[in-house]
């Protein structure tokens, strides 16, 4: 399959029938290229009609088109030139999985985080207002899902009593984020769907009505009245109404006629304008419409035709989780498990078909479930926060303040730990190590292995009285690696034939470590490897050991900014020793999507590249 848009003007030349065939165009050309590659491949089979409406409406990249979140940006990405691209979608040098403005002026938001797109939305909107530019417009195209997070409404607030701003919001209804949306948002949209039925017997009886000799015209007159308070009550779109907004909806958002209609009605209202869209997500693929937890909200490398994986997945640090936490549950009744709509993708989908009723799911609100969880804890329950590492970052005020400050006992669970590879800078979990470092009372383990994943995950679901933490990385599990031997709680995984380095492995660098220690023996450098285990606080007896080591060496998988080797040394300095400590890890900088092997390859974290490094510190 091969599409040759180079410009979303070449839609305002098709005809309906062209663009419609577009569309089945679109949908396959999707199919085969996303499951070579992997993506988010659900959310945009179901955003292919919506998208091209868009584009003949609006005038990208004059006006400006803003994806919450932008892994429903593929069919935008296509009808603005890049369908050549996706060979190498998501993949070394090709393009990103999420808006990217290196790739093209048509991109705004880079970061793939939900919830966003309304607040760039005021402000844009707010700039081309300020700066003598009305005939621009913008438009936020914002999932169901992205509408239970906080910052979607802060924006919602400060946007409704604007009255001059070309703005128009695109809700894309398809009742899921990755499983279905929860909430009372929620409800409100799946009552604001059946709308379609008010208008339907609204006509119907005007039609009678009329018929009526004499006095027909007249109750009519009467109804049409009171419309606005029935429509609130059967359909109550006056919410958004309320808060200043015109509503327009709900459309269907397969429909490319209407949604251009529709869409053409709110570009020339002249202020902010909701537009509710239904869409289904995974739409045209039966695979995805038969998924039924997720829609193949995203995949890895598939079968076309059949959406099955094309070859057998090990057991991942997630698996391990799982079902650790689920045999937790069942011994202790007193935690529960929070997830913010990711279920499945954190492990807690086996929790919550054995303890629905110690299951929360709080939808893309990572703030509300942090805090949400002292609450629990003061309640007297243990909160088991599972959520992917990158997200952890937008709550970390509730974390101190709400958590820490109050000595709340509260476990998360911090899954794609560290460099994850495919789905770039905003997903890349390297800034938890550094965060969490400055957080009072904070426990923080990192396993290297299932055994110890399984461990520390016990050894923090009994600390009630402070927060703790551990983390893990994306993908396969690796072989357990035992201990030499456990030493004050340290663990020893390689022992040099004398005390000349120290490498202080953190989590999951362990394997590589001892690799480093082993090649490095055979140039007769001595390497001695350790796991403290728990990097939060550090124990005094890791420090203590750094005094018997010439050299000191932390490998993490975080920035080394702020992270466990600084950690370490300013506990050295404390301590009065003036030992140097080396550190490797993750420079301050944002990493590129590519293979998490390729990315550590290019920032010199290999056995080989690590033994040069080290020889050079001893020199």
């Amino acid at each position: 399959m091969k599409i040759n848009i180079q410009s979303p003007d070449e839609l305002r030349a098709m005809s309906p029938e062209e663009l419609t065939a577009l569309a089945a165009d679109i949908r396959e050309f999707l199919i085969e290229k996303v499951s070579r590659t992997g993506g988010h491949l659900g959310p945009n089979l179901g955003v292919v009609e919506l998208t091209i409406a868009i584009h003949r409406v609006f005038q990208s990249p004059r006006d400006i088109v803003l994806f919450d979140t932008g892994h429903q940006s593929y069919v935008h990405k296509i009808l603005t030139g890049r369908a050549d691209q996706f060979d190498l979608l998501r993949q070394r040098d090709g393009i990103s999985g999420y808006p990217n403005r290196r790739e093209s002026d048509h991109d705004v938001i880079e970061n793939s985080h939900a919830s966003t797109a309304l607040s760039w939305a005021d402000g844009v909107s707010r700039g081309f207002a300020l700066t003598g530019q009305p005939d621009r417009h913008v438009v936020a195209v914002v999932g169901d899902g992205a509408l239970t997070g906080g910052m979607s409404w802060e924006a919602l607030n400060n946007l409704s009593p604007e009255s001059d701003r070309n703005l128009v919001i695109v809700v894309n209804d398809n009742e899921r984020s990755y499983s279905p949306t929860i909430g009372g948002l929620a409800t409100y949209l799946t009552t604001l769907r059946a709308s379609k039925e008010y208008e339907l017997i609204l006509s119907r009886g005007k039609r009678m009505l009329h018929n009526t000799p004499l006095v027909g015209k007249y109750i009519y007159g009467t109804l049409h009245g009171i419309k606005k308070g029935m429509k609130d009550m059967l359909a109550p779109q006056g919410m958004f109404e309320d808060l200043g907004f015109k509503y327009l909806g709900p459309i269907d958002g397969h429909d490319i006629e209407a949604m251009e209609k529709t869409l053409q009605m709110a570009k020339e209202f002249g202020s902010p304008v909701i537009v509710h869209a239904i869409t289904e997500k995974g739409r045209g693929y039966k695979p995805a419409l038969e998924d039924m937890a997720e829609k193949f909200h995203a995949v890895g490398i598939v079968d076309p035709v059949t959406g099955k994986p094309l070859k057998a997945s090990a057991p991942s640090w997630t698996n391990v989780f799982s079902d650790e936490i689920t045999l937790i549950g069942a011994e202790n009744p007193a935690v529960v498990a929070i997830t913010a709509a990711m279920l499945g993708p954190t492990g807690l989908d086996k929790f919550a078909q054995n303890f629905p009723d110690r299951t929360i799911d709080v939808g893309i609100a990572e703030q509300h479930a942090v805090t949400s969880a002292a609450g629990l804890a003061y309640a007297g329950v243990h909160p088991v926060i599972a959520i992917y590492s990158t997200f952890l970052n937008r709550a970390f005020d509730q974390l101190l303040l709400d958590v820490a400050l109050h000595n709340a006992g509260v476990t998360f669970v911090l899954d794609r730990a560290g460099i994850t590879g495919d789905d770039g800078p905003s997903h890349h979990g390297i800034w938890d190590l550094a965060l969490t470092g400055i957080v009072p009372h904070m426990h923080v383990g990192a396993p290297r292995d299932g055994a110890r994943l399984k461990e520390l995950l016990r050894q923090c679901v009994a600390i009630d009285n402070a927060p703790s933490m551990i983390r893990f990385p994306k993908g396969a599990v690796p072989a357990d690696i035992p201990a030499l031997e456990r030493v004050a709680g340290i663990d020893v995984l390689h022992r040099g034939q004398k005390n000349q380095v120290l490498l202080i492995s953190v989590g999951s660098m362990a394997s590589m470590a001892i690799d480093v220690a082993q090649l490095a023996h055979e140039q007769a450098i001595e390497i001695t490897v350790i796991d403290p285990l728990w990097v939060k606080p550090i124990s005094g007896n890791v420090t203590a050991l750094c005094a018997e080591y010439s050299t000191i060496v932390v490998m993490e998988d975080g920035i080394k900014h702020a992270g466990i080797a600084s950690t370490i040394a300013e506990a050295l300095g404390q301590a009065g020793s003036n030992r140097l400590v080396h550190s490797i890890g993750v420079p301050l900088e944002f990493i590129e999507h590519s293979k998490r092997t390729e990315i550590l390859a290019d920032l010199e974290i290999t056995p080989a590249a690590i033994v040069q490094q080290i020889a050079g510190w001893i020199s």
